[in-house]
């Protein structure tokens, strides 16, 4: 199934708005400053040629260790994003998740442009690994934060 949809979704706009990630990344590269965000783009950039199976997480969720992507500096370079190229990005997924909502057959695939969308507002740190990894990652989290709470009782 998540062959299929992943065909679907690239014939059908897929690989309109991975194409203009990747034209967001190749503007970063450009700017040698930007390297950083180009490189979230090209990850981001193929999330958005085939979403479905795959999950954008935290890189801090899934290892447990902080990096330059998690920390404050992170965050300093998603405001920098946003302003620059992420609200430009969501609002092309919220656009085609309009259009996919109109029929009844595109709901999924508007989904997705939604969660894309998200995913535009703030790429910094996150990385894509398949749905069972991520769901195993938090998981694991989810059973260390229980029993911490248990041992502090």
């Amino acid at each position: 199934m998540r062959t299929l949809g992943n065909f679907l979704w690239f014939i059908l706009g897929g690989i309109f708005m991975g194409l203009c990630w990747w034209f967001f990344a190749l503007i970063a590269f450009i700017s040698i400053v930007g390297i950083p965000w180009g490189r979230a783009c090209f990850v981001m950039g193929k999330l958005s040629f085939f979403p479905f199976g795959h999950e954008a997480i935290s890189r801090k969720e899934l290892t447990l260790n902080e990096d330059i992507g998690t920390s404050g500096f992170g965050l300093i370079g998603n405001i920098i994003w946003f302003l620059f190229a992420g609200i430009w990005l969501a609002i092309g997924h919220l656009v085609h998740a309009i259009a996919c909502f109109i029929t009844i057959i595109g709901i999924p695939f508007g989904i997705q442009h939604l969660k894309l969308a998200g995913i535009s507002l703030s790429p910094i740190g996150k990385t894509v690994v398949d749905k069972e990894v991520a769901q195993a990652a938090r998981m694991r989290n989810a059973n260390a934060t229980v029993s911490q709470m248990r041992g502090s009782m």
